[in-house]
């Protein structure tokens, strides 16, 4: 199995990326937050990797930092929960946002993660609550987040106004890809949400 990869990026798209390996180009579904911290084309990535394997395909989950892993394969063990809902829950909220929403019993946020209704929300509470305590704490205890980590939730916002714009999920997320490819990481980190927001609708114009 395949448990971390260290490449060059390739290709980004709203939902994967593909990173080169030895001239060999490796397809990885990410988190959006985990998207939009890759650097832009060419420039090197390390990701950690979760690969799942079925009977008639081969995919590999990448993720930046190990915690998200972890939250991850913990998502998967709740009945109902596969890979690609695990994913979409870490879209929808970052690592210690979503630990302490657990630990809360606050299902009425859960509700809020795309696929996630409110038996699933109950479900993820109950059986989760002990195995994330872990992982919220080590986050707090970390103190400021950095940059990367601020930008994702940034990026979050600015994907649900254009959403509530009108633009589909996806097309959002391309549009603020796009931006970020022109601008570089650390232009694109320091935007606020109402800038990302009016970068993205010169993108999609």
């Amino acid at each position: 199995m395949i448990a971390t990869l260290s490449g060059k990026v390739q290709f980004i798209h709203p939902d994967r990326a593909v990173i080169d390996v030895g001239g060999v180009g490796y397809e990885v579904f990410l988190s959006a937050d985990g998207i939009s911290r890759l650097p832009e084309r060419g420039g090197e990535a390390f990701l950690h990797i979760h690969t799942h394997v079925r009977e008639d395909a081969f995919i590999l989950f990448g993720f930046p930092e190990e915690d998200e892993k972890e939250l991850f394969l913990i998502l998967k063990t709740v009945s109902g929960i596969g890979p690609r809902l695990a994913l979409a829950i870490l879209s929808g909220m970052r690592v210690p946002d979503l630990c302490q929403a657990i630990g809360e019993n606050d299902v009425k946020r859960l509700t809020t993660l795309q696929g996630v209704g409110k038996r699933t929300a109950e479900r993820l509470c109950v059986e989760l609550k002990d195995k994330v305590s872990h992982l919220g704490g080590a986050v707090v205890a970390k103190g400021a987040a950095p940059v990367s980590t601020v930008s994702g939730s940034t990026v979050m916002d600015a994907i649900s106004a254009l959403y509530n714009l009108g633009y589909a999920d996806p097309v959002a997320r391309e549009a603020l890809t796009v931006v970020k490819r022109r601008l570089g990481d650390e232009a694109f980190a320091a935007l606020s949400v109402s800038e990302m927001i009016r970068e993205g609708l010169k993108a999609l114009a």
